[in-house]
């Protein structure tokens, strides 16, 4: 038998496939399955995990109801703040409380001199507005006893009061009323001032 140049050439091709072959799939593919181990764990210890877990598991019913009676009484505590999504709106809420209540009492509250809204805690802020109007001492003491009866965590942060010279007896009364809200409403402090 004699070869060729072409099918020398040939043959070599198809010894160096079939080896490529191979060695792809013994060497480079080959399955390796880790070899079997035995278990780290005897019987008794996979019994006392599993007595652990289950005395765990018996134990979340009552922080359930913990948990429950924990946000119930959060809520009932919580039903006095000022429901707003933005600080403007909860100062416009004091605003208004101060206005109808003012009213009520023959007090005309009308423009706002100043209004902020800061941290109160580490959970809640302090939106105030503070208000400068004339009254009487009665109708001050008035407004101030039905401010108190109001549903919502308020206070008054300053009170001043300054007496009038007409003959009825005015006074003039700067008043800062605040109002507990979400801490989501404090303004985030961006450093760089002094």
């Amino acid at each position: 038998m004699n070869f060729g140049t072409l099918d020398r050439k040939t043959a070599i091709l198809w010894i160096s496939g079939v080896a490529l072959i191979l060695i792809l799939r013994f060497v480079v593919l080959a399955d390796r399955s880790p070899a079997v181990v035995t278990a780290s764990e005897s019987v008794p210890m996979a019994e006392k995990r599993l007595e652990r877990l289950r005395q765990i598991a018996a134990t979340v019913p009552g922080k359930e109801a913990v948990m429950k009676q924990a946000s119930g009484e959060l809520e009932s505590r919580e039903k006095g703040m000022l429901k707003a999504e933005t600080g403007a709106q909860a100062q416009a809420q004091l605003q208004d409380l101060l206005h109808r209540v003012g009213g009520s009492n023959g007090i005309d509250i009308r423009g706002v001199e100043d209004m902020r809204i800061k941290a109160f805690g580490s959970d809640y802020g302090e939106a105030s507005v503070t208000v400068r109007f004339t009254c009487l001492i009665e109708q001050l003491v008035n407004l101030l006893a039905a401010l108190a009866n109001e549903p919502e965590m308020l206070s008054t942060n300053e009170i001043q009061v300054n007496g009038g010279t007409d003959k009825n007896k005015t006074i003039q009364v700067r008043l800062t009323l605040s109002g507990v809200v979400s801490k989501k409403l404090v303004p985030k402090n961006t450093g760089g001032g002094l």
